[in-house]
């Protein structure tokens, strides 16, 4: 979407999802049968040497508490801050020259070939065609000088097979020009709680920034649940990742979340539903009330003070049983809390104990 007037560029990249299960969609909203949209604002005539583009994260069919792409949204904000740093048009085609000096028939890749004795073509990744440069600057009507700068090797950027190729980037220390022999992951993706920090690797520039950032995004989507939605480190849960998307244990983000509410969009619904609310809380007052606390009750709750932002009421390092015992016992039970408004129940638990709602958030 070109703003001539403004010399700005819109460009929408749709990455497929339908590879999630039905079960983790609808746990985070999202829709698996509807691309995930993610729109980056380009300088037409700059392209990489002009401003950091701003991005949005959204799907066209779904308007409310779409968190996930809150959280999408940052990851890729980061992501693209740290790149554009050393990003510019002309490291992008310096890139570029030096993996196509791989394929001269004089260069690095005969050599490289001869030594490991490949003798078969080098395959281009399928999910990758090439778009004919005319068609697209018939399509686009863009001035053919704008569309070089543009789109230095012009891909579409619609991933076939995402669970396929999800994890088969090499790391950021790869050079371009070896891609194609980065061994990728053939047949099933590996399950995500395998992968781990994999998922942040940073993938090649050797088709130009927009593949680079759809990769990454790509790389991101299956395990945006083991990482935190604030600090977007790996969770330090024991036995796996949370389904849900959530704020990590560690005290900085949790005075993030609290008190400043950084991205309790992305979070604000982890456990919906009055069934999973009395279960949790069950669950909470069978551990607290048994002899063995001490062993079983993990994790013990990180919940700020709402008389002193900057304490905590409950702190995992300083724990207090009894406290929490009766901060459990003011937590109305779930069929009073269905009953009135929201805020109500709130006011009423504040009366009984300013700790009892934090608590119950928690």
């Amino acid at each position: 979407r070109e703003y001539g007037t403004i010399d700005d560029v819109d460009i929408d990249l749709h990455v497929n999802i339908s590879f999630l299960d039905e079960e983790v969609a609808t746990a985070w909203k999202v829709l698996r049968t509807e691309p995930i949209v993610l729109r980056l604002r380009f300088s037409l005539s700059q392209y990489l040497d002009g401003p950091e583009p701003s991005i949005e994260v959204f799907q066209p069919s779904n308007k409310e508490g779409f968190g996930l792409g809150l959280q999408l949204k940052k990851i890729l904000g980061m992501f693209t801050s740290q790149q554009w740093k050393h990003l510019s048009n002309d490291f992008l085609k310096t890139q570029q020259e030096k993996r196509h000096s791989w394929f001269k028939t004089s260069g690095t890749i005969k050599k490289f070939r001869a030594g490991l004795s490949i003798f078969s073509p080098i395959p281009k990744s399928p999910s990758f065609p090439v778009i004919q440069d005319s068609v697209l600057k018939g399509k686009l009507g863009i001035p053919e000088a704008r569309v070089n700068r543009l789109m230095n090797r012009s891909v579409s950027c619609t991933v076939k097979n995402p669970k396929v190729e999800v994890f088969g980037y090499p790391p950021a220390s790869t050079q371009a020009g070896v891609a194609p022999f980065n061994i990728l992951v053939a047949g099933s993706a590996l399950a995500p709680s395998q992968v781990g920090g994999h998922c942040k690797n940073i993938p090649t520039l050797e088709y130009g920034f927009l593949v680079q950032i759809m990769k990454y995004a790509e790389q991101r989507i299956p395990t945006l649940n083991e990482y935190c939605v604030v600090c977007d480190e790996q969770h330090v849960f024991q036995n796996g990742s949370m389904l849900k998307p959530a704020v990590c244990t560690r005290e900085l983000c949790v005075f993030s979340f609290y008190t400043l509410g950084v991205m309790s969009g992305a979070a604000e619904e982890v456990a919906t539903g009055a069934e999973v609310v009395d279960l949790l809380v069950a669950m909470c007052r069978a551990a607290l009330e048994s002899p063995r606390k001490s062993i079983i009750f993990e994790p013990y709750p990180s919940v700020v003070d709402p008389n002193d932002p900057k304490t905590l009421a409950f702190n995992p390092k300083k724990k207090n049983y009894e406290r929490l015992q009766k901060a459990l016992d003011s937590v109305m039970s779930i069929r009073e809390m269905t009953q009135g408004s929201y805020l109500e129940i709130k006011k009423q638990m504040d009366k009984l104990d300013p700790l009892a709602h934090p608590l119950l958030q928690w």
